[in-house]
């Protein structure tokens, strides 16, 4: 069954981009399988937070935790170089990609069910909480625990394909063999190579080597919404994940 989830999100990826109304462009998309009971989840609960949820809460019976990585093409990454704000090319995909998340959710949710298997999502984005800015979801750790990459110090998660896109995950209680954990630093400075080319590309100083203003980011990221306001919310920034080795694969 890994392989045939594999070739329908490669699949679904390819087609969907090719719909005339789609501006964005996604180069071949990683996907693996996390256990819905590794130990991580509870510690998530500590890293994250104490409400952040664990895949039982999202599906009773749950056994498996798909997690995939959507990389934005070269074209996407590359005009978000220049400037302080974000290209429109770079707002447009983060909007285009989480309806590609949301779809292709759904459409793996009714393969699921054809083989007599449940399955339930979390949104992409905007499912946090503004107090806190934290989500009780957090794709990008769900993903860490099924193998597809680790963080780098821009918190990205690194993975073969690089950092420069998004994660989604979708719960299911089909049991499959979980994808083995890397064993190795993706990101050069936490492998001890100091590059700190993600801080340096912090537009306002809220991402330093050992710390993150989160609330002093989310401002940026609401004036680079106010810059694009034909398109939906779009609370992004992504110059902590371009110009970097480590942008379109892991650099160690």
């Amino acid at each position: 069954m890994k392989k045939r989830l594999k070739k329908i999100v490669k699949e679904y990826v390819s087609e969907y981009q090719k719909d005339k109304e789609i501006e964005s462009n996604w180069r071949e998309p990683l996907l693996k399988f996390a256990a819905a009971d590794n130990p991580l989840f509870e510690d998530f609960k500590k890293i994250i937070s104490p409400s952040h949820l664990l895949p039982e809460d999202i599906l009773a019976g749950a056994e498996t935790v798909l997690a995939y990585f959507l990389p934005f093409s070269k074209e996407i990454v590359n005009s978000n170089l220049e400037g302080e704000y974000s290209s429109r090319e770079w707002a447009a995909a983060y909007v285009e990609t989480n309806r590609l998340i949301s779809d292709l959710n759904q459409h793996l949710e009714k393969e699921l069910a054809e083989k007599g298997w449940r399955a339930s999502s979390v949104p992409a984005t905007h499912q946090f909480d503004k107090k806190r800015l934290l989500s009780d979801w957090s794709h990008r750790h769900a993903a860490y625990a099924a193998g597809l990459g680790k963080f780098g110090i821009n918190n990205m998660l690194i993975t073969a394909k690089g950092c420069a896109g998004r994660v989604g995950t979708l719960i299911t209680d089909l049991k499959i063999e979980p994808s083995q954990p890397i064993d190795k630093e993706l990101c050069l400075n936490k492998a001890g190579k100091n590059c700190q080319k993600c801080v340096e590309n912090c537009v306002n100083d809220s991402l330093q080597v050992d710390s993150f203003a989160r609330f002093k980011c989310y401002e940026r990221l609401l004036e680079n919404d106010e810059l694009h306001p034909e398109l939906a919310l779009t609370d992004v920034c992504g110059k902590c994940s371009v110009g970097l080795p480590c942008s379109f694969r892991a650099a160690n």
